[in-house]
């Protein structure tokens, strides 16, 4: 389990990532574009990421990780159950999305091992 207050810590910790709100909703992003929002109401987080990175985190456990309902989840909305995750996976979804909207050269800079 992590906690709502654990799940901002780890977005917060990505390079540059900062907390707005979108709506009623806490969110983090990178250079204005987000990557994840925390629904501290239910224990979730949503975390944008690309197909291949939904489909692979999806695979583990659909009652841990799966696509936002609707048309979103097809966009990449990826929802997180705070309550089952563990802290490691978490983060590793944190830093996918971080790397799905922050720029290419950003990424480069700090993620230097990617191609």
């Amino acid at each position: 389990m992590v906690t709502t207050t654990a799940a901002r810590q780890l977005a917060l910790s990505l390079p540059e990532a900062e907390e707005k709100k979108h709506f009623h909703l806490p969110d983090f992003r990178v250079k204005n574009k987000i990557f994840a929002s925390l629904h501290e109401d239910k224990n979730l987080v949503m975390v944008k990421l690309n197909a291949i990175d939904q489909s692979v985190f999806c695979l583990f456990d659909k009652t841990i990780i799966y696509p936002v309902p609707e048309g979103w989840g097809k966009k990449g909305a990826t929802f997180i159950n705070l309550k089952k995750v563990k802290k490691e996976m978490l983060m590793d979804a944190f830093t996918s999305a971080w790397k799905t909207v922050a720029p290419k050269q950003m990424v480069k800079k700090y993620f230097p091992e990617e191609k």
